[in-house]
C-alpha cells in the first residue's frame, strides 16, 4: 500500500513539464508555494478537480474516513470500488487527479522502519493517480494538536501491480491515469471511468535505484 509519495507540483507558480492540453496552463496559486514535496497520510497534497468544467488545483488532506468497523484511522488507498461505501465518491463530481513525481513502497530487502523503494514514470514526467475527494467535518491531525474541520479529503485508487511493482509490492499499485485518459477519469460516467482501474503498462513505470531516490 502506497503511503508516501512526492508531489509533481513543486515550489513555484507553474506545473512543470506538463504537456497535457487541459492542464498545461494551470497556475499554482501562490498560497500553495510552500507545500511540502513529500506527502504522507493525513498530510496535505495538491489535487486537480473540475470546477465549472475547468481544472483547478486544491490542497486536500490525504485519507478518507474508513468504512464502519474498519480497523484504520483513515483510508488513503481504495481498492474495492464495488463497495457501496465508495460509490458516492466515485461519481464525476468527486473524482480528481493526484499529480505525483514518485511513489514509494516498503523495501522487502530492508525490513526496517521507513526503508522504501521508489517508482517513477519511465519518461521522467509526472504521473496522475486516479483520485477521489470529499468534504468532511471533524478533527484531523495529531491528538495533541487537532486541526478542526471542515476538511477537504482525498484518496486514490489501487489495482493489481504490474511486473515492475510486483517484486517490491505484490498486493497492489496506484491506478496511474495515462495522459490521454485524464478527461475520462474526471468526467466520464462511472462505469467507463472505472475501466481505467488497471495496472499501468510495464514500460511506463520504472524502479529507481536506491541511491537515486
Amino acid at each position: 500500500m502506497c503511503n508516501h509519495y512526492r508531489q509533481a507540483i513543486l515550489k513555484g507558480e507553474t506545473v512543470p513539464g506538463w504537456s497535457i492540453d487541459p492542464f498545461s496552463e494551470i497556475k499554482v496559486p501562490l498560497r500553495f508555494h510552500n507545500m511540502a514535496q513529500d506527502v504522507y497520510p493525513d498530510r496535505e497534497g495538491l489535487v486537480i478537480r473540475l470546477q465549472d468544467g475547468r481544472p483547478a488545483i486544491e490542497a486536500m488532506r490525504w485519507g478518507f474516513p474508513p468504512p464502519p468497523a474498519a480497523n484504520a484511522a483513515y483510508v488513503t488507498n481504495v481498492r474495492n470500488t464495488k463497495s457501496g461505501f465508495w460509490k458516492p465518491w466515485l461519481r464525476e463530481a468527486h473524482r480528481c487527479l493526484v499529480p505525483v513525481a514518485q511513489f514509494a513502497e516498503p523495501d522487502p530487502e530492508k525490513p526496517v522502519p521507513r526503508a522504501e523503494r521508489w517508482f517513477a514514470r519511465a519518461d521522467g514526467g509526472p504521473m496522475f493517480f486516479a483520485g477521489i475527494w470529499r468534504e468532511w467535518d471533524g478533527d484531523r491531525g495529531p491528538k495533541s494538536k487537532p486541526v478542526k474541520g471542515p476538511h477537504l479529503l482525498f484518496a486514490f485508487l489501487t489495482t493489481e501491480p504490474n511486473a515492475i511493482v510486483a517484486p517490491i509490492h505484490a498486493k497492489a499499485m496506484p491506478v496511474i491515469i495515462a495522459p490521454a485518459d485524464t478527461q475520462t477519469w474526471l468526467a466520464a460516467p462511472m462505469a467507463e471511468a472505472l475501466e481505467l482501474q488497471r495496472p499501468a503498462p510495464d514500460d511506463t513505470v520504472m524502479l529507481l535505484p536506491r541511491e537515486a531516490a
